[in-house]
């Protein structure tokens, strides 16, 4: 019973540790890098890259997609895209480690799992498309800049956590 219990106990960090060790990050990230964290320019160089191979000269004509193609390299050898593959890995990894790889679906018993990965692309859609607007996710137009002390790093983060808890009114019957 005990063995039960403890393999499907879910174990997070401290979430204060987790933002500490983000901040050691993003001092990292600037260190190495000069610039700080983000991850839309990750799926942006995607975005390039599939336009480029299946229509090159759409790429070519296209004054957005253009300025990101060279020649001689791809949009891919782009240090944010190694960056979000590390993501990726670490997150299997943490989650083989704790016995959390499985797929599935987690919804609250009040919605089913559809309407969960209704939201949850319509939410990711709309996430998307205000960072293009934005010119940066909230790791890059948010905690990056506040980690320079810029003054729209912290509009950006009053914007997006304001407008989360402003939007919960609205879907929290869903969760709770």
């Amino acid at each position: 019973m005990e063995k039960t219990n403890q393999k499907n106990r879910h174990v997070y960090w401290n979430p204060y540790f987790g933002g500490f060790l983000l901040g050691l990050l993003i001092i990292f990230t600037f260190y190495i890098t000069g610039r700080g964290l983000g991850a839309s320019g990750a799926v942006k160089s995607g975005v390039v890259t599939v336009v480029n191979k299946v229509s090159p000269e759409h790429t070519e004509n296209n004054a957005y997609y253009k300025k990101f193609i060279d020649g001689e390299s791809s949009p891919m050898n782009n240090w944010l895209v190694f960056e979000a593959l590390g993501v990726i890995m670490g997150a299997f990894l943490s989650g083989a480690m704790t016995g959390r790889v499985k797929l599935k679906i987690q919804h609250s018993p009040k919605i089913t799992g559809k309407r969960r990965l209704v939201f949850a692309l319509i939410g990711g859609l709309l996430f998307g498309f205000g960072a293009q607007i934005a010119r940066g996710c909230t790791s890059g137009a948010a905690l990056s800049g506040i980690s320079v002390l810029a003054t729209a790093g912290f509009i950006s983060m009053m914007a997006i956590f304001g407008t989360g808890y402003l939007v919960a009114y609205f879907f929290r019957k869903n969760w709770i």
